[in-house]
Formats: structure tokens, C-alpha cells, sequence
């Protein structure tokens, strides 16, 4: 099933990019960033998904409010000629890998019980 929906995903990705207008240069350092700090909410989400603390609530205003936040500092940071942008990506694309790390380790240690289970479940029908 989670095949069937990358697949689709990819798809429609495809289709859409083709048809979609260019960004200019000028903002595309803005969407850069804005999709940086999206991403960053969307493994927050499924962390806290997997966690069972998930709020529809909190996911969106974090997605929007991060994507805002960023991009207010490139602006911010493009205005003074300072590359604050830099911190806000170092920031988030952090968070991004301490939230897959988390991700990770949660079906790693699903698959080790799984499997354990499994064995102890032969060992206990060859007895």
C-alpha cells in the first residue's frame, strides 16, 4: 500500500512539475527555505504520529507558521545583507535528521521485536 502511494505520489509530482510556472530566481531562495521548514513540520508530525501525541491543530500551525518564519528571516536577512537564511536551514535540516533518527529507530526497534517474537514463537513449537 505505502508503495502503491509513493508511486502515485511520484507521479503526480511529475505531472504537476511539468505543468507548473518557474519560479523566478529572485523568490526561489524563498521557497527554498520555505520547503525546508514544511519538511522539518512534516517529520515533526509523523514523530509525534508515532507517538500517539499527534494534533491536527499543532501540525498545521507549525507547517505555516514555520514556512512563514523562514522565509521572513531570508527577507529579513537579504535586507541587511546578512545570510540569517543560513541559520534557519542549519536549524531545521537539524531537526529533520534528530526527527528521521527518531523514525528510524522506532521501526528498527518494530522490525527487532517482530522478528525476535517470531523466533521465540519457533523455539517454543520445536520444544
Amino acid at each position: 500500500m505505502i508503495l502503491v502511494a509513493i508511486i502515485l505520489g511520484c507521479i503526480i509530482g511529475i505531472v504537476v512539475g511539468n505543468f507548473a510556472p518557474i519560479i523566478s530566481y529572485t523568490y526561489s531562495g524563498y521557497l527554498a527555505i520555505a520547503i525546508v521548514a514544511a519538511l522539518d513540520s512534516v517529520f515533526g508530525g509523523l514523530v509525534s504520529s508515532l507517538n500517539k501525541k499527534f494534533d491536527m491543530g499543532i501540525f498545521l500551525s507549525g507547517f505555516f507558521g514555520n514556512a512563514i518564519l523562514a522565509m521572513l528571516l531570508a527577507y529579513l536577512g537579504q535586507r541587511l545583507n546578512v545570510d540569517i537564511y543560513l541559520v534557519a536551514i542549519f536549524v531545521f535540516v537539524s531537526r529533520m535528521f534528530n526527527n528521521l533518527g527518531i523514525i528510524r529507530r522506532f521501526y528498527l526497534e518494530k522490525f527487532r521485536n517482530r522478528h525476535k517474537s517470531k523466533h521465540e514463537n519457533i523455539e517454543n513449537k520445536t520444544k
